[in-house]
């Protein structure tokens, strides 16, 4: 989990300043159709080459221009690397970050050939970095079998979207050398010197002109390569950082490759059923699948899936054969057992409650469901993960006994529990909580029905929340105070999670709904922010909500509609002018540039604010700072929330003695 300063000042407008801007825009519309009538001929078809089509729409080949899509293309250029360890050729791969804020990607593979390619007439290498829809994944056998890319787009991408870049191959004793510059080739391929080596290295800057942020963000490059590691055994990636100030190191192999994975993904669980997690492997030609299982005391279901390397956070046919396989094989177990009758049976949920799992494959021509690749589609799949997973799980309980009774008796609890929730949902649901229009009484609603436009405050107590009611807009910002702290969901089961009044005001208010329902057309608000008092107390009211919000409407975090507000700290009052500071560190430097006595007043909580105080510095779009919660890495989120909000609390211990040299702002 990370935060994101992000300046909201171009939020919202007047009613009457939107009618009018809207007028305009027809005007404008009319005009230009009056301008235009008549003369839409073969003059107005535009024609772009692959790389001007590139830089004139990058969203369409890398998602975005902001960091997302900074970030996109190292993994553009990692995953042809990736390609070559599937193929069996390459065993290390290095990214560095350049001081001079380029990066470089090198691999010990084959090397790009960099032969004259017979149809095109120039090297190999020159086809590869400029010329769109060429590469080696569109079958045949010189190609690869297996690649995270389909389209031969990748690297072209980034060559286009780049100020310059430089490839750079070692193959047959020899250095081959070519320099483009946004995509275009500032000479022919050179060769510039001998090697005994083999690999690609390809260095690039992107282009300022293209993208909003030049800045590498080393955690969210180690987040992925670390996952890489994971997901090809054996394989080493190293991540350096060599920005001054910045100097940094990590190297990632895993020779138990996914198998590690669910065992690091674990490590903060105090119980764990199967001391080593359970790994199953199977191969059918050129397809290969790989099952690692292991579970954990806690009520909810992890499930990692990729295709090629790539995540499928929503999942597809791999993850439906595995949970068809599960499903079957400990319905299997407790019949054969005589743990359940031939008439009781165990539904899919029950036996994933606790489950920690990641379902890797690898195929030729994967298809997804979409350009975005979050679910596989390819129909054998499903058939080929269920045949592996039944084979080896059931093999595997066959032969431990103790430990399938156990794992039964387990499936059982959560059945038991699992009908404890259903009845507390379909109660709530009865009630109002979940998909009624009626909102609670302590909401103070806004006015505005579009939700693209509107926001919701979560505040901490009735003081603040009264302050926060009057000094805002009514229009767009909504206004729910909490009384307390909210139940910490990482210790207990949905029913306990719908009986608490707390949370049940906040589904209601979002109107998206929790889990198998949610919903997100439904959200009332683009924005949820929680606006709470900036001591150790609010900072706990914070981690409660995004613990609730992680487990049960996760694409809200995901989807960039979480917010912090950011209250100041200090009211300074010198020679009658009034600025508010927000750190210790604001203070100190606001003390040594006004000499003399300047007064200062520490707001302990936002109920100590005016009306106008709160709006001006907290909830004014046009002056505040709000706090985009974000994540980068969502195994490393899950493991966060287990570690600070869950059972352990030696985990807690040493996380706080780890970081408390990282704490700036504390309240004695």
């Amino acid at each position: 989990m990370s935060e994101i300063n992000e300046n909201t000042q171009e939020m919202q407008e007047s009613v009457a300043t939107e009618n009018e801007a809207v007028e305009t825009a027809a005007e404008e519309v009319v005009i230009e159709r009056e301008k235009v009538e008549g003369e839409y001929g073969a003059e107005q078809i535009q024609v772009l080459d692959g790389l001007e089509h590139i830089r004139k729409r990058p969203g369409m080949y890398i998602s975005s221009t902001d960091s997302k899509g900074l970030h996109h293309l190292v993994h553009e250029v990692v995953d042809n690397s990736i390609d070559e360890a599937l193929a069996g050729y390459c065993t290390h791969i290095e990214v560095t970050l350049n001081d001079d804020g380029s990066c470089t990607v090198q691999d010990n593979g084959r090397g790009i050939p960099t032969g004259i390619h017979p149809k095109e007439g120039i090297s190999t290498l020159e086809v590869v970095f400029t010329k769109v829809n060429a590469g080696g994944k569109f079958g045949g056998d010189s190609g690869y079998k297996v690649s995270s890319g389909l389209h031969g787009v990748g690297v072209k991408a980034v060559n286009a979207l780049s100020e310059w870049l430089e490839a750079e191959v070692h193959q047959n004793g020899e250095i081959y050398k070519q320099i483009y510059n946004r995509g275009v080739p500032q000479r022919s391929v050179q060769v510039v010197g001998k090697t005994e080596l083999t690999g690609t290295k390809v260095t690039f800057l992107p282009d300022k002109d293209i993208f909003e942020t030049m800045v590498f963000v080393y955690d969210t490059l180690k987040g992925r390569l670390r996952e890489l590691a994971y997901l090809n055994k054996g394989l080493r990636i190293t991540l350096e950082d060599k920005r001054a100030g910045q100097e940094k190191k990590d190297s990632f192999c895993y020779v138990g490759g996914i198998r590690s994975f669910v065992e690091e993904l674990n490590k903060n669980r105090e119980e764990v059923l199967f001391p080593n997690a359970l790994y199953f492997e199977e191969k059918d030609g050129d397809s290969v699948c790989e099952v690692a299982i292991q579970y954990n005391e806690s009520y909810n279901e992890v499930i990692y899936s990729y295709a090629n390397n790539v995540n499928t956070i929503d999942g597809g046919t791999h993850v439906e054969g595995l949970k068809l396989a599960l499903t079957k094989v400990i319905n299997d177990a407790g019949k054969r057992l005589n743990i359940l009758k031939d008439s009781d049976k165990l539904t899919g949920e029950d036996v994933r409650e606790g489950i920690t799992a990641v379902v890797s494959v690898k195929l030729v021509n994967a298809q997804f469901e979409s350009q975005t690749k979050d679910k596989l589609n390819n129909s054998f799949i499903r058939v080929f993960v269920n045949k592996c997973v039944t084979e080896h799980l059931s093999t595997f309980l066959e032969e431990n006994p103790a430990a399938a009774k156990e794992l039964v008796l387990r499936c059982i609890t959560a059945q038991k529990a699992r009908d404890a929730a259903r009845s507390a949902r379909e109660l709530t649901r009865r009630k109002g909580v979940l998909g009624s229009s009626t909102l609670p009484g302590k909401l103070a609603d806004c006015s505005d029905r579009r939700s693209e436009l509107c926001e919701i405050y979560i505040v901490e107590g009735d003081s603040a929340g009264g302050t926060a009611k009057q000094g805002r807009d009514r229009r767009f910002q909504a206004i729910l105070p909490l009384r307390g702290k909210i139940l910490n969901v990482e210790k207990v089961r949905l029913n306990r999670v719908l009986e608490n009044e707390e949370i049940k005001s906040m589904i209601t208010a979002f109107g998206c709904g929790i889990l198998d329902d949610f919903d997100e057309s439904k959200l009332r608000y683009d924005r949820i922010i929680s606006m709470t008092d900036a001591d150790v107390d609010g900072a706990h009211i914070r981690i409660l909500l995004y613990t609730f919000l992680f487990r049960y409407m996760r694409p809200l975090i995901e989807h960039g509609h979480v917010y912090a507000a950011k209250p100041p700290l200090y009211k300074a009052t010198y020679k009658g002018n009034v600025d508010y500071l927000y750190s210790e560190e604001e203070k100190l430097a606001y003390d040594a540039q006004a000499p003399g006595k300047v007064e200062y007043q520490r707001y302990k909580g936002l109920g100590e604010m005016s009306k106008e105080q709160l709006w001006d510095t907290t909830m004014n779009p046009a002056t505040r700072t709000l706090i985009r919660v974000t994540m980068q890495d969502a195994a490393e989120a899950d493991q966060m929330f287990t570690m600070l909000m869950g059972e352990n609390p030696e985990l807690r211990r040493k996380f706080i003695e780890e970081n408390a040299q990282l704490v700036t702002d504390l309240d004695i």
